[in-house]
């Protein structure tokens, strides 16, 4: 398996990913239809963002397909800028095969690399911390969305700066799907 920076001609099979990898679990939601999971809107509307960071945009790739897919785009904390993860996504018929943790580390070492001071993100508190993140509030920081907060983790990187305190805004995107 490689994982590299997506290119242009990914963008089919990135939304491919999105939609095995939610899809149940949006039938399951509603009932049984599998409506478009939002995720794949989600990347197209922040690949037009002026948060979205082409060389955060990661595929996992194996035997020449495109199994899983993070992106990681421009957020902010206050007045600082910092980075917000998702989506992520891994084909269904790929998943728990380690795909999921190796773009995980492949993002965060990448935007630490870019001396990005931190990583938030809205996710499972049984998943996440695994790679560093922990709850947001420990670190003074609060999601806009109150009903966010016992989801919403962060991750400092190196460049961290514990003057880094406040509200986290993910970018537009994720508000208007």
């Amino acid at each position: 398996m490689l994982i590299r920076r997506e290119r242009s001609v990914d963008t089919g099979a990135v939304a491919a990913v999105h939609r095995s990898a939610f899809a149940a679990h949006y039938a399951a939601a509603g009932g049984g239809t599998a409506p478009e999971p939002p995720e794949v809107a989600l990347m197209e509307a922040l690949r037009s963002d002026s948060g979205f960071i082409p060389t955060l945009s990661m595929v996992a790739v194996a035997d020449e397909t495109v199994v899983g897919h993070v992106c990681v785009t421009r957020a902010t904390v206050g007045p600082f800028p910092v980075l917000a993860l998702g989506p992520i996504g891994v084909l269904a018929d790929r998943q728990h095969r380690g795909i999921g943790s190796a773009l995980m580390h492949a993002v965060i070492g990448a935007a630490d690399a870019l001396d990005e001071p931190l990583i938030g993100l809205l996710g499972s508190l049984d998943y996440y911390p695994r790679f560093g993140f922990q709850p947001a509030e420990r670190l003074g920081i609060a999601p806009d969305q109150p009903d966010w907060t016992t989801h919403f983790q962060v991750r400092p990187l190196t460049a961290y700066d514990s003057q880094i305190l406040g509200e986290f805004r993910y970018p537009t995107p994720f508000y208007t799907l």
